[in-house]
């Protein structure tokens, strides 16, 4: 069991801050099987307000999958209080903007959605209708 943080990195130019707002919050992620290596071809989100139980009774997580190639039952859970802002301040910087408890599940790529995102600032009208571009480090 690991904890992964997704680090982010913008320019920010006219807006105060992006966050993500709500539990309905989607991480758009590709996900590795932590035992064969198997990498999801599809992009796989996350929501806080998702909770499945694990097998065996053991609790419950954001998401329980069963590995296509090895079939072993991995999951992933989102770490609500981990969840932070990216604000002007930050800008050109990386920064861990929300952590996520690995059991099996480990996150390689991010898409950000900007139709998702919180962004305020005089450019935000502008900015929502714009597909976020920034490559993230995980």
């Amino acid at each position: 069991m690991g904890k992964i943080g997704l680090q982010f990195k913008a320019t920010l130019e006219n807006v105060t801050h992006l966050r993500p707002v709500g539990e309905d919050f989607r991480w758009y992620l590709k996900l590795k099987c932590g035992n064969c290596g198997e990498v999801s071809e599809k992009w796989q989100y996350l929501r806080l307000m998702d909770s499945h139980p694990l097998k065996g009774g053991r609790g419950s997580a954001t998401m329980v999958q069963k590995c296509k190639l090895c079939s072993r039952e991995n999951s992933i859970d989102i770490l609500s209080h981990t969840m932070k802002p990216y604000n002007a301040e930050d800008s050109e910087t990386f920064k861990t903007i929300v952590e996520f408890e690995c059991r099996g599940l480990e996150p390689v790529d991010f898409q950000p959605q900007a139709s998702s995102m919180n962004v305020l600032g005089s450019m935000a009208a502008f900015l929502n209708h714009l597909f976020l571009k920034h490559k993230l480090l995980l």
